[in-house]
């Protein structure tokens, strides 16, 4: 039976992942580096550093140091003043809320986190909130989800992932915890396996009510087993 809700942030609850893009694009840019949309989404599949190319290029650490930072900034700019939301989302966070208790592990630093909740309610239904700053090893390595169930108190067969990267999924999955992947469009080249896939969070307490129907099965064929 699944009885908690881990959410991955990025992509899932919020829409700022074109933003860090456009960001990191434009502080490259700055050091002559041209940074393609193709070249970021590799990244994200293979967590190659996306200023390798600036070393190359004979930038120094200050000058890649000072670049991170200008990037940093103008991303905080862009979760300031761009649409971010997604439709739905606080509706199917308040619905799942009666039922399960949630919580968000994401690999957002916490000023940043902070500063797209400020004037937002989402995190009203979370029990907690893991940030980057919050473990040592980031997805995907399976620590962060690891820090999940330990904060609940659960095993990992009573929680779901809910994540739209192949580096979160390829976390969960090695924390051994089932999971639901949310298709969209900045990382649908990713060839993420998942135990459910789903097209939007407005699909999501359907498809939990039917796997807890599934669970509760074959929990019921397994005691009859041992009758």
């Amino acid at each position: 039976m699944i009885t908690h809700l881990l959410f991955d942030h990025d992509g899932v609850l919020v829409d700022t992942e074109n933003w860090y893009f456009e960001a990191t694009r434009e502080a490259l840019a700055r050091l002559d580096v041209t940074m393609t949309f193709d070249h970021y989404k590799q990244h994200l599949v293979d967590g190659a550093s996306s200023w390798v190319s600036a070393e190359k290029k004979g930038a120094t650490r200050a000058e890649i140091d000072a670049a991170r930072a200008w990037r940093d900034d103008r991303y905080q700019y862009y979760l300031q003043h761009e649409d971010i939301d997604i439709p739905g989302v606080a509706e199917v966070l308040g619905e799942l809320n009666q039922c399960f208790p949630m919580a968000v592990v994401t690999t957002s630093r916490r000023r940043d986190f902070e500063l797209i909740h400020r004037e937002r309610s989402l995190l009203d239904d979370m029990a907690f909130v893991l940030c980057r700053e919050d473990y040592e090893r980031a997805k995907p390595h399976p620590e962060p989800y690891e820090a999940g169930l330990r904060r609940f108190g659960i095993g990992p067969d009573r929680a779901i992932v809910i994540e739209d990267s192949i580096r979160g999924l390829a976390a969960a999955e090695a924390a051994g915890i089932r999971t639901i992947k949310v298709k969209n469009e900045f990382v649908i080249h990713q060839q993420a396996a998942a135990d459910y896939t789903i097209h939007s969070l407005k699909q999501l307490p359907d498809l939990l009510s039917r796997i807890n129907k599934e669970l509760g099965s074959e929990s019921g064929s397994e005691s009859n087993l041992h009758l």
